[in-house]
């Protein structure tokens, strides 16, 4: 099955890079170029394992996805539940750890797995798949680092941390 994967240094805490990466509309259009609409689904307000999204990406394709983990301020995983016709597998997760030597940092890992369909076509398509995939993954990630640094961003991320510890 094949994987891309992007990992980033960011200036931020482990619990608050975890808390960025979950920021939900206007602000997570601030940092996330991939996105350009996304809300909760099934009455959920906020993320949680079993949680349902909807996405519409930049390229007009649409998903609904699911937590399928979410452990903050280590990990968040989510699959598929429903996408566009060409994948007939579609995951993720995201990783969160104190960056060695340098305290206050935090090394987020990014990785996506998925399979292509039709299977006769799924040679070419995986190799294109890895390609736009790892395009987008190394995009989104210098978004969500660029994130990692913008007042705006922090202090909803920090404000989701307060609330969830109340």
């Amino acid at each position: 099955m094949p994987v891309v994967e992007a990992t980033i240094v960011v200036p931020v805490p482990p619990d608050v890079a975890f808390a960025v990466s979950q920021t939900t509309a206007p602000v997570r259009y601030r940092w996330d170029p991939f996105v350009r609409e996304q809300h909760f689904v099934d009455g959920a307000t906020r993320p949680g394992k079993g949680v349902r999204t909807f996405t519409r990406s930049r390229h007009g394709i649409s998903m609904v996805s699911e937590y399928v983990s979410f452990q903050p301020p280590t990990n968040v995983g989510m699959k598929m539940v429903r996408g566009p016709w060409f994948f007939e597998m579609f995951g993720g997760g995201w990783r969160f750890a104190a960056a060695p030597g340098r305290p206050g940092h935090t090394v987020a890992t990014w990785r996506y797995n998925f399979r292509c369909r039709p299977a006769f076509l799924r040679p070419v398509a995986d190799r294109i798949g890895r390609w736009l995939l790892g395009r987008d993954i190394r995009r989104r990630i210098a978004g969500y680092a660029r994130g990692c640094e913008d007042p705006a961003v922090l202090d909803a991320a920090r404000q989701a941390l307060d609330e969830r510890a109340a």
